[in-house]
């Protein structure tokens, strides 16, 4: 099937293109450590001249304990969205987890991201795929890769066709996920651009009692495995002391082990485009 290519800014994703980058910390811990953060991270890609689209969540709805941190107010956090994302001339991928939310983010984002427990949510994807911007779904750890075709004509129906899918492994028992390649390659079959995020795959949902779990050393093999079968992009969540965390620590990836993360992944895509061709 011919692969879509959907433009979010300066950002081109494809399944037969290289690979785009989503990445950023879980959540806006502070308006000061995510924009010492973007900026890092702008620094990496920009060196390896690798596309990089800055992942931003100023609300995480779904945490365990409604005691956790959740991030920031949404008018401040898009005002200071806005602002940084001009400064540092990089696209933005934002979650939304309430229709009423859709517009106004998507005065800031050229991505809109629906979480994966919200991936059937009719009016959700509707309010988001109305904006007219890319939606990145998530697919939900309760689902089929073949069952992403609803999900898609949903937001078809609606005059959108910049649709990108999401693999972030799938309920395995009891606090666990698992990842099945062959889910990446049923959805290329859509058309549209997939992206493998590799450190919401490796979650232990609920381990710590009042937090998610996870091992993030388990993160790259994955993401490797996932760069190999030639998809649009990865996603992955960085922090600077991942155990200092407010959200996904023991899943994300250390900060300063992203430049030589990226390097290994772009030498596997330029092979997997290879023996495509």
């Amino acid at each position: 099937m011919k692969q879509v290519r959907i433009k979010a800014g300066t950002a081109v994703f494809s399944n037969d293109s290289p690979l785009v980058y989503i990445a950023g910390p879980c959540v806006i811990e502070s308006l000061k450590s995510y924009a010492a953060e973007a900026g890092k991270l702008k620094a990496m890609f920009a060196k390896l001249r690798t596309s990089f689209v800055l992942k931003a969540s100023f609300d995480k709805a779904n945490r365990t304990s409604h005691s956790s941190f959740r991030g920031i107010p949404i008018e401040t956090a898009l005002d200071f969205l806005k602002d940084l994302k001009n400064r540092l001339g990089v696209p933005v991928l934002i979650d939304v987890h309430e229709p009423s939310q859709a517009a106004r983010v998507a005065e800031v984002a050229d991505i809109l991201q629906i979480p994966a427990f919200l991936c059937r949510q009719t009016d959700l994807l509707f309010a988001c795929a109305d904006t007219g911007r890319v939606v990145n779904v998530k697919k939900g750890q309760f689902l089929a890769p073949w069952d992403m075709a609803n999900i898609i004509s949903k937001i078809e129906s609606r005059g959108n066709r910049n649709i990108m899918l999401t693999e972030r492994g799938s309920c395995f028992g009891y606090g666990n996920l698992v990842v099945d390649m062959r889910g990446l390659e049923i959805m290329k079959e859509f058309g549209y651009p997939v992206i493998f995020d590799c450190t919401h795959s490796v979650q232990k949902p609920g381990a710590l009692g009042k937090a998610t779990g996870g091992d993030a050393k388990l993160a790259l093999p994955l993401a490797k495995a996932a760069a190999a079968l030639k998809i649009a992009g990865i996603f992955f969540e960085a922090h600077p002391e991942p155990a200092k965390a407010l959200s996904d620590g023991p899943n994300s990836l250390k900060l300063g082990l992203v430049p030589d993360a990226v390097n290994m992944l772009n030498q596997i895509d330029k092979l997997a485009m290879k023996f495509a061709e």
